[in-house]
Formats: C-alpha cells, sequence, structure tokens
C-alpha cells in the first residue's frame, strides 16, 4: 500500500544539537525532503515566536504544534480550505487544545504554595538568567520565554518531592511531561493528539493516507512516538533512551541531528531517491 509520510520532529536535541542548537548536520537531508515535497513538522516545547523565527532559518514553511501540543499553527492557505475549529490570527489558522498560560500561573501561584522555594518558573527568568541556564543567545531566549499556553520550570528539589509535585498538579488537572532540562506545567494536550489532529488534515488535503513518522529524544516526546505510525528515537548525550510501551522503535546510532538524518535516510530516502515522488511503500520501510 502506499501512502503519504508525514514527518513530526521534536526540535532541542533532536533536529537541533542538545549543546549547540545547530542543525548543519540534517541540512542536506532537510533539503532532500524539501524537494520532494516531503513535509517537515515541527512538534516541540518550543514557543510560537521561537517557531516562527527558526522555521525561516531552516528554511521549511510546514505547520508546526507548539508548548507541547497546546495549539497547531497552519500558514493560511497551506491547505485548500481552513480547517474546523481553527481561528485565524496574523498570518496563521491555529488549532488550540488547551488553556492558556494564565491559567497554570494562577494555579501554581495560589495552589501549589508548599514547592514554590524548588522550582524556578519561565515566568521569573530575565532574558539574562535563561542565557545562563540554556546557553541560549539573548535573542532565542527572549524568544523562549514568550509563552502562551504553558509553564516551563527548572525542578531545583530532590527527585521525591519532584513526584509530589507531580501528583499535586496532576490532580489539579494540570498535564506534566518532563522535557530535556525543563517540567512543564500544561493542559491535557499532548504531542500524540495534536499529530494526529494534523495528520487527519494532510489526509483530507490529499485525498490519501498518510504515515506519520515521529523522532524525538526525550520523555516529552513518548506521546508523540507511541502514536505514530514509525517511531524513530534519537540519541542523547545526557540521558537513556525513554521507555516507550510500543514494541518497535528505531534508535539512532548518533545524537541530534546527526542521528535525526541518520533515521531519515535510512528509513525514508533510501526508498524515494530514485524519484521525487511523494508516496512511500510501508514494505519498504
Amino acid at each position: 500500500m502506499t501512502t503519504k509520510p508525514l514527518i513530526f520532529t521534536d526540535i532541542d536535541g533532536t533536529l537541533l544539537d542538545h549543546f549547540d542548537y545547530s542543525f548543519n548536520h540534517a541540512i542536506e537531508v532537510i533539503e532532500a525532503l524539501n524537494e520532494r515535497h516531503i513535509p517537515i513538522i515541527a512538534n516541540t516545547s518550543k514557543t510560537f515566536a521561537e517557531m516562527e523565527k527558526l522555521q525561516q532559518t531552516i528554511g521549511i514553511n510546514s505547520p508546526f504544534i507548539s508548548e507541547n501540543g497546546a495549539a497547531v499553527y497552519i500558514p493560511i492557505g497551506y491547505f485548500n480550505e481552513q480547517p474546523q475549529d481553527t481561528f485565524e490570527q496574523g498570518y496563521y489558522w491555529i488549532k488550540e487544545f488547551c488553556p492558556p498560560r494564565e491559567h497554570w500561573l494562577k494555579l501554581l501561584a495560589q495552589q501549589a504554595v508548599e514547592f514554590e522555594d524548588e522550582y524556578v518558573g519561565f515566568s521569573s527568568f530575565s532574558v539574562e538568567e535563561l542565557c545562563e541556564v540554556t546557553d541560549l543567545a539573548p535573542d532565542k531566549a527572549r524568544l523562549a520565554l514568550v509563552r502562551h499556553y504553558s509553564e516551563p520550570l527548572l525542578w531545583q528539589g530532590d527527585e521525591a518531592r519532584k513526584q509530589e509535585f507531580i501528583k499535586h498538579m496532576t490532580s489539579l488537572g494540570a498535564h506534566m511531561l518532563q522535557g530535556g532540562r525543563f517540567l512543564h506545567v500544561g493542559g491535557e494536550s499532548d504531542k500524540g493528539k495534536a499529530m494526529n489532529w494534523l495528520a487527519q488534515i494532510y489526509a483530507k488535503q490529499y485525498q490519501s493516507e498518510v504515515t506519520t513518522i515521529a523522532l524525538g529524544d526525550s520523555g516529552n516526546d513518548s506521546a508523540m512516538l507511541e502514536a505514530a505510525d514509525i517511531a524513530i528515537q534519537i540519541k542523547s548525550p545526557t540521558h537513556d533512551f525513554p521507555v516507550l510501551s510500543k514494541k518497535h522503535t528505531i534508535k539512532s546510532q548518533e545524537c541530534g541531528p546527526k542521528g535525526w538524518a541518520e533515521c531519515i535516510t535510512a528509513t525514508l530516502l533510501t526508498s524515494t531517491l530514485a524519484t521525487p515522488s511523494t508516496s512511500m511503500s510501508l514494505g519498504g520501510v
């Protein structure tokens, strides 16, 4: 059976290097995918502001999913018609999956007081402080601080207290996700739900079945990897591969963008190099 491939990718530690945020080792593969009109769809904890800038830098114009599945941003006119349940804002059709950031900040301030000395939230970071924690350049740190749907926390307590905090916030309706560096407080949304919703929009546009290929390196990618047709785990220099219930996954030998390019080439491009077709045979992966 032939279907249309869709690539859903985490950004930090996956398409971007964990240490220097470079994607140089993936450039040739990105260009090959663009040439074949195979969408590269960011599915990330990054903000709208970060992703709008990064899309331009990387050279892709696909929809993207921000803040761990909280919202999908689709360039207006990308599909033949505006998807249902989206609203128009600026240059995008937007699909929201959870309440705004203000809801979670209020919850933390009013109902998690006993933990307030054990974490530092993004809302209290200055640009300079975030640069120090993440090694981001000031212009990139400034974009990272502009969040709409979630609040990342730098946990400073011990693991036992962290688990107590997660349990407490979950009981209040928050959805807790551990990323590469930060613990994210947000709504009952995840990268998998947002990916599946957008994949259905693509299938309607293509009038064809689609194959979702997901790549990620950390725990906050698990929902996306579990929901994908093809799950690719990218090796991290800082932690082991997260354990998935999915029986069959592909694991990269290289870290970050090297591993991303390695696995996309082996999984997808080797079967499409001969022609610029946007279809793939499931028997060939």
